[in-house]
C-alpha cells in the first residue's frame, strides 16, 4: 500500500483552503533523476517532465515536439476521405464556397484558416459568423438561404454543425452540399451532411478528441493538399498557417498534449514572424511587448477577438484574421480593442451581482456542487466569462444564464478537470429538460425555456455531484519545487519553458517560495489585481502579481501585514518584456502561513 505524501512545506491548509503536495512521489523522483542523467538536462527541468507523465524514452521528443513526427494520417479521422475529396473537387472546379463559423476564437481562426487556404487558389469564399444574440450558436435556415442565394454550391461549417440537422437538411434540399468540420460532443444521430469530420463523433476512433476545431480543420487541409498534389500548380504552405491553429488551441482551452503541443509551439513561431497582419495588429492594440506567448494569446489577443462576438459585430474576428492589408487590420483591431474595454465594464457589473448571488446560495456551508445562476440584467455575450469567474472563485462548475424579456435564458457553463459538463448538458437536451445545449467537457452552452431552470439545476446537480466531489478532493496544489527569489532568474525561466507550451493538459510549473514577504502591495486595474514585490530574507526580490485577489483571503493577506510576516508563496514564473528587457514576474496562486 502506498504511503500518503506529507504536505509540502507542511502546508495542510493554505489561505485558500488547499493542501500543498509534492507533484512527484518517490517513483516520480526516481524517474526525474533518470531523465536528467540520460537527457543531460537540469534536475528541475527533469522534475517538471516527470511530473507531467513524461517517461524516460519520451523526454527528448517531448522537449522538441514536431508536427511532422506527431501528425497521424488524416484518414484516421472518420469521414475525412469523403470530406477532403469533396473540398478538393470544389477547389479544382472553382466552385463558390461558403464558410459558416462559430463566433468565438476557435470559429474565427478556423474560418480564417480556410479563407487563407482557398485564397491561394484564387477563390473568395463567403463567410458568415452568426450573431450570438439574434441567431445563436450554429447554422440556421435563414443564414443557409442567404449563402445559397449568394451562389454557394458548397457550405463548410467550422466549429459547429454537428447537431444542426434541420438547417443542413434544408441546404441539401435546395441543392447545396454541406461539409461539417467540428469538435463538439455529438449525440448518435449525425446531421445529413455530405461529410462530417469530428473526432468526438461516436464512431471516431482516431484518439484525437483533444483537438479544437482549427486543429481538425488543419488536418482536413493536410488531406486536401495530399489530393491536390500534382493536380495544381502550387500548394499553400500549411506550416505558415499554424499561427491560427495555435491561437485557437490556446483560447479554446483544449489539452496541450500530443499534436496540440506541436501545433502551438510551431504556431507561436509563425505568429512571432508577423506574417498575419491581424494577429500583429491585435498584439499592438493589446500593448504586448516581447515575443508572443501562450499567455498573450489566451489572455490578451483572444479576449479582443471574442469581444466582437460577445457585444459587437461577430464577424470582425474572422475578417481580421483573414486580412492581408495592414491598414485595415489596424482599424479593425482598434474596434475590437474598444469593444473589449466595453466588455470589461459590462462584465464587472454582472460579476458583482453574480458573486453576491453565489455567496448567498452557498451561505456558511458547503453549498450546491454546481452553481446555476440567472439574471435578467446580464448581457448574453458575457455570461461565459461570468461562469468562468464563478468557477474559479468557488471551486465548482458554474452556469451563468441571461434571461430575456420572455423568460427564455441563454447561458454558458464552465467546468473543472474531471467533470464532463458538455455530456450532462446533452443529456438534459435529450431528455427534454431544456430547449437546446451542447459543448465539451470543460465548457457548454444552454438555452432554457421559461420554467425549466429548476429542473435543469436539479439535473446537473444530480448528474455531476459524484465527479465534482472526486475532482474537488483532488484539488491539492501540486508543487514542482521549492526555491528562492534569488534563483528565479530569466535564464531559469527560459530553461523551464523548454517543457512548454503550458496550459490545459500540460500545467504550468508551480514553485513554492518559503518564508518570503510581500512588500508594496497595492490594488491595480478594474479586475481587482494585487501587485506586490516578493522579497526573500537575503534581499532578493521579484515583481509579482495576484490576479483578481482583492477581496479574497489571499488579497487580504497581501494587503494586510504581508510585508511584516514571512509567508509561504506558491505560484508560476514568467518573463515580462518591456523596452527590450526581460524581467521575471511571479504570478501568485496560493499563500500559506508557516506551520499551517
Amino acid at each position: 500500500m502506498t504511503e500518503p505524501q506529507r504536505p509540502f512545506l507542511n502546508v495542510a491548509k493554505s489561505l485558500s483552503g488547499r493542501t500543498w503536495v509534492d507533484r512527484l512521489d518517490g517513483g516520480g523522483a526516481r524517474m526525474a533523476a533518470a531523465i536528467a542523467q540520460r537527457s543531460q538536462i537540469s534536475e528541475i527541468l527533469a522534475r517538471i517532465l516527470a511530473g507531467r507523465g513524461v517517461g524516460l524514452d519520451e523526454a527528448e521528443d517531448f522537449l522538441q515536439p514536431t508536427v511532422r513526427a506527431l501528425m497521424p494520417d488524416p484518414s484516421t479521422l472518420s469521414g475525412m476521405d469523403a470530406l477532403a475529396e469533396r473540398l478538393a473537387s470544389a477547389i479544382l472546379r472553382g466552385e463558390q464556397i461558403a464558410l459558416f463559423g462559430d463566433y468565438d476564437v476557435d470559429g474565427a481562426s478556423s474560418c480564417a484558416l480556410m479563407v487563407r487556404y482557398l485564397r491561394h487558389f484564387g477563390l473568395v469564399p463567403q463567410v458568415h459568423i452568426p450573431d450570438r444574440i439574434f441567431e445563436g450558436y450554429g447554422p440556421n435556415v435563414a443564414a443557409m438561404d442567404t449563402l445559397i442565394a449568394g451562389g454557394a454550391t458548397l457550405i463548410v461549417t467550422l466549429d459547429c454543425g454537428t447537431t444542426s440537422d434541420a438547417p443542413i437538411a434544408h441546404a441539401r434540399a435546395k441543392g447545396c452540399d454541406v461539409l461539417v468540420i467540428d469538435h463538439h460532443l455529438s449525440d448518435h444521430d449525425l446531421p445529413p451532411a455530405n461529410a462530417l469530420v469530428n473526432p468526438n463523433r461516436a464512431d471516431d476512433i482516431s484518439g484525437l478528441q483533444y483537438l479544437c476545431a482549427a486543429g481538425v480543420a488543419f488536418m482536413v487541409l493536410v488531406a486536401v493538399n495530399r489530393l491536390l498534389r500534382g493536380r495544381v500548380q502550387s500548394l499553400p504552405d500549411l506550416m505558415a498557417l499554424l499561427d491560427l491553429v495555435a491561437l485557437a488551441t490556446v483560447c479554446d482551452v483544449v489539452p496541450l498534449k500530443g499534436l496540440n503541443r506541436a501545433f502551438v509551439q510551431r504556431g507561436l513561431e509563425a505568429a512571432r514572424s508577423g506574417r498575419n497582419p491581424g494577429i500583429s495588429a491585435l498584439a499592438l492594440a493589446a500593448r504586448i511587448s516581447g515575443p508572443l506567448s501562450c499567455y498573450h494569446l489566451g489572455f490578451l489577443v483572444g479576449p479582443r477577438i471574442n469581444a466582437g462576438g460577445r457585444i459587437g459585430n461577430a464577424a470582425l474576428g474572422a475578417r481580421l484574421l483573414s486580412l492581408e492589408d495592414e491598414h485595415e487590420a489596424f482599424v479593425i483591431a482598434a474596434q475590437l480593442d474598444a469593444l473589449n474595454t466595453e466588455r470589461q465594464r459590462i462584465e464587472v457589473e454582472a460579476l458583482e451581482e453574480a458573486m453576491a448571488a453565489a455567496e448567498a446560495e452557498i451561505g456558511e456551508g458547503e453549498g450546491p456542487p454546481v452553481l446555476v445562476l440567472a439574471s435578467a440584467k446580464w448581457h448574453p455575450g458575457i455570461v461565459g466569462l461570468v461562469a468562468a469567474r464563478l468557477r474559479e472563485r468557488f471551486d465548482r462548475p458554474a452556469f451563468a444564464i441571461a434571461l430575456g424579456l420572455d423568460g427564455t435564458g441563454t447561458g454558458s457553463g464552465r467546468s473543472m478537470p474531471g467533470v464532463d459538463l458538455g455530456r450532462a448538458v446533452i443529456e438534459a437536451v435529450e431528455t427534454g429538460l431544456i430547449a437546446k445545449g451542447g459543448g465539451h467537457a470543460m465548457a457548454a452552452g444552454v438555452t432554457v425555456r421559461p420554467g425549466e431552470l429548476n429542473a435543469f439545476r436539479a439535473h446537473v446537480t444530480d448528474r455531476l455531484a459524484p465527479s465534482i466531489a472526486a475532482a474537488r478532493a483532488a484539488t491539492a496544489l501540486r508543487i514542482d519545487a521549492a526555491m528562492s527569489a534569488r534563483g528565479a532568474t530569466a535564464d531559469f525561466v527560459r530553461e523551464i519553458e523548454r517543457a512548454g507550451p503550458f496550459g490545459s493538459g500540460n500545467s504550468t510549473p508551480v514553485f513554492a517560495f518559503p518564508a518570503h514577504r510581500a512588500r508594496f502591495a497595492e490594488i491595480v486595474g478594474a479586475g481587482g489585481h494585487v501587485r506586490f514585490q516578493l522579497t526573500a530574507e537575503d534581499g532578493a526580490r521579484l515583481k509579482a502579481i495576484a490576479f483578481r485577489a482583492a477581496g479574497t483571503p489571499l488579497g487580504d493577506a497581501l494587503l494586510g501585514n504581508g510585508a511584516e510576516t514571512p509567508l509561504h508563496f506558491a505560484g508560476m514564473l514568467g518573463l515580462d518584456h518591456w523596452q527590450g528587457r526581460a524581467e521575471v514576474q511571479f504570478r501568485l496562486q496560493d499563500l500559506a502561513r508557516p506551520g499551517n
